[in-house]
């Protein structure tokens, strides 16, 4: 499998090369973008990554960039426009994050220094790199740092462990087991909110970037944990699909505290980080529908639930045939039996009938 191994460039004299480097990557983005705007005006075909190499071939030296890393502009801005189903992109400038493509053939690694069209950059080396690099970037961040990342075959040395799991994603717990186990929610953005609010008065732009990079960092790391154990632990994972676009842009959710504790979750890059950790362990991760799995009773099958706006502060509840059950809990175990139904394979002859809990 591939995997990006990530390391920050240490000199701060190297930021001067690297900025016109990424100057020259915004030149040729900005190039592609605009001849297809006047391929769209004058109602010609499509310009392929194709079209958009041959009008760049020849260039290198005339803007000072690796003619791989030319190649590889065309080839991503042709992916962006295709993905994003845009006849044309916005325009790359000096606001736009540093961001330089490069092939294998594109750069030379020693030791902790990687050298890109003869200027070599020393890098702190937190990690082996286990091969020659397939392709790879440098990347700034918004404090104007700048990353080499390395593309590199990778043989996963962690295998998880034989067991299926449901996992309920919340607010005031990040992630519930279906064995009972729970993930709380760490609210990394309300404890450097003062923080935040404080260096925001003062109009201090550079501490402002630095404390919700500091956020995210935390944020990352923590689900990096918690996926890391879940791939780990169990072959199957089953997560529910609530979706936190989807729930911020309800009118039902007017309250900004819940705009922000369901921001401050991050449950899309939980579920990312699980699914590509459980195909490198060899696991299967899933997402499944939750519909009704707080409601229905994960041992007799009753809607019996709580229900609606007022049920939300509901965490503990008594089915009609006698079992209590943690909201949450229940919802993750409900999860998990949905999973290893739609896991099994349907018998030969059997009807294609859906369940439908109404």
């Amino acid at each position: 499998m591939l995997k990006t191994f990530s390391f920050r460039i240490k000199d701060s004299s190297s930021a001067k090369y690297l900025n016109a480097y990424a100057r020259s990557v915004n030149f040729v983005w900005n190039y592609c973008n605009e001849t297809q705007k006047k391929a769209v005006h004058d109602r010609r075909f499509w310009l392929s990554h194709y079209d958009l190499q041959k009008l760049t071939s020849g260039t290198s030296k005339d803007i000072n960039l690796n003619n791989e890393t030319i190649i590889e502009v065309c080839t991503r801005y042709f992916i962006s426009r295709k993905l994003n189903k845009k006849p044309f992109l916005r325009w790359r400038s000096k606001k736009s994050l540093g961001w330089i493509p490069f092939k294998s053939e594109g750069v030379s690694l020693k030791n902790d220094v990687v050298k890109y069209y003869k200027k070599s950059f020393k890098f702190w080396k937190s990690q082996d790199i286990p091969s020659k690099p397939k392709c790879g970037s440098f990347s700034q961040d918004s404090r104007g740092r700048w990353y080499v990342n390395l593309v590199c075959e990778y043989q996963e040395t962690i295998v998880s462990k034989e067991g299926s799991v449901g996992i309920d994603l919340g607010l005031k717990t990040t992630a519930t087991l279906s064995t009972g186990k729970k993930y709380d929610a760490q609210k990394f953005f309300n404890k450097y909110q003062l923080k935040l609010a404080h260096h925001q008065r003062c109009n201090n732009k550079r501490q402002t970037r630095n404390v919700y990079a500091k956020i995210k960092n935390s944020r990352k790391d923590f689900n990096h944990k918690v996926s890391h154990e879940l791939t780990r632990d169990f072959n199957k994972i089953f997560i529910g699909d609530v979706d936190s676009v989807e729930l911020t842009s309800k009118k039902l959710n007017k309250s900004k505290s819940l705009r922000k504790a369901i921001s401050d979750a991050c449950w899309g890059q939980l579920r990312s980080f699980v699914e590509y950790k459980a195909i490198a362990r060899q696991g299967t991760s899933k997402v499944i529908h939750e519909d009704y799995t707080t409601q229905t009773c994960s041992t007799c099958g009753a809607v019996e639930g709580p229900k609606g706006k007022d049920g939300l502060t509901v965490r503990v509840w008594i089915c009609s045939c006698g079992k209590t059950h943690d909201r949450d809990v229940n919802a993750a175990v409900n999860i998990l039996n949905r999973g290893l139904l739609e896991a099994e394979p349907a018998p030969l002859g059997a009807s294609s009938a859906k369940i439908v809990i109404s």
